[in-house]
């Protein structure tokens, strides 16, 4: 009897899932819709009816897979926030802040967000506006969102993340941290003698030597779609903006990427 029982109910799941998939799958814009259910959930004969919905790692080794340099320049997650955030803003079972407490993973909307909040809004659903004011720029480089195409998408050369940097940093009225790109794609820093190339692709510029193997080179520096950005230097999405991500004494930074 409990068998049949385990059986009708793992039948109610299956039917379920594949009414949900197949809900999802016409209205063609649905997120995950063509990923396989146990590539995130419990799969599989020997799993119940309860377990079934479990996920098989964090949301953010899972989100990773597909979002690695979103992981890193995102709002952290992962973790107990000291504040319950707003009750459209979920926790997950462990009362973690999770990469779903923002996304509707199986959503269709905009950047998959949850509610109607964004930028600086949405920010202040969870955080005091103290938060922020104790930030040099005010909070301003967090509240654009981590996946925002800042200015022109179809601008040359930029990754994402460099095209949202300046979105700001173009036109920010202090003149310590106004930072331009030119024609020949470098970027220009305000009062100091580094000025970089942004947008050349990484891969193509190791071919001509004195560079390191991009593999090794990810292992701490951000590459994305396999270009040299602005995150690739700097910290992104943390309380203390901008910070580099590796000290430049004794030429640390340089000797990431450069095999000299």
């Amino acid at each position: 009897m409990f068998k049949l029982l385990l059986a009708l109910g793992l039948v109610a799941v299956l039917a379920s899932a594949n009414w949900l998939h197949a809900t999802l799958a016409g209205s063609g814009h649905t997120h995950l819709q063509k990923e396989d259910c146990a590539s995130c959930h419990l799969g599989g004969k020997n799993v119940s009816a309860q377990q079934a919905g479990m996920l098989v790692g964090s949301q953010e080794a899972l989100c990773g897979r597909c979002h690695p340099a979103a992981i890193k320049v995102s709002h952290p997650s992962g973790f107990q926030p000291r504040n319950k955030p707003a009750d459209a803003y979920p926790l997950d079972w462990k009362g973690d802040l999770t990469c779903s407490t923002c996304h509707d993973v199986h959503g269709s909307s905009a950047g998959l967000m949850r509610g109607n909040k964004s930028g600086k809004d949405l920010c202040f659903a969870c955080h005091e506006a103290d938060f922020f004011r104790k930030m040099r720029d005010g909070g301003a480089s967090l509240m654009v969102g981590h996946l925002s195409r800042g200015a022109d998408a179809g601008a040359v050369v930029l990754d994402v993340y460099s095209r949202q940097c300046m979105d700001c940093h173009s036109r920010n009225v202090d003149p310590r941290i106004v930072t331009s790109i030119d024609r020949n794609g470098i970027a220009r820093h305000a009062g100091s003698r580094v000025n970089h190339p942004v947008g050349a692709n990484y891969q193509k510029a190791a071919t001509f030597g004195g560079y390191r193997p991009r593999r090794v080179v990810e292992q701490k520096l951000l590459l994305p779609d396999g270009m040299v950005s602005c995150v690739s230097c700097h910290q992104g999405y943390k309380k203390d903006h901008g910070k580099l991500v590796v000290t430049t004494a004794q030429s640390r930074l340089c000797y990431e990427c450069h095999d000299l």
